[in-house]
């Protein structure tokens, strides 16, 4: 009898932690992109795809490309970090878990077509 409920009482803690967890990971999910709306869609666009007139005018890189993808999570997060031509530098502005992040996010986008 003891060992049941031993048993029963593992089960409910876990299940009870991976409850409480589930809303964290969705939460960062959903911050990487209203980060990534408020900071990169301007010149980027939603997509990624940087059609956007800011990103055409400043010639702003296609995230979804082969040449930004082959770059490794943290060439990416050093160029989010530190800007790169005429992007600017957010390593002041976030955090390095919230770069961490947006790379991912990034890694997305093209997925998201």
């Amino acid at each position: 009898m003891r060992r049941i409920f031993l048993r029963i009482a593992a089960a409910s803690i876990f299940i009870c932690a991976a409850t409480l967890a589930l809303p964290f990971c969705l939460k960062a999910d959903s911050d990487a992109a209203k980060v990534y709306k408020t900071n990169c869609a301007l010149c980027h666009s939603a997509d990624g795809s940087g059609d956007a007139a800011s990103g055409k005018a400043l010639k702003a890189k296609d995230l979804r490309s082969p040449e930004v993808l082959g770059k490794s999570d943290a060439e990416l997060a050093e160029g989010i970090a530190k800007g790169t031509g005429k992007m600017p530098a957010f390593g002041q502005k976030l955090s390095g878990d919230v770069i961490k992040s947006l790379v991912a996010y990034i890694r997305e986008l093209p997925k998201k077509k």
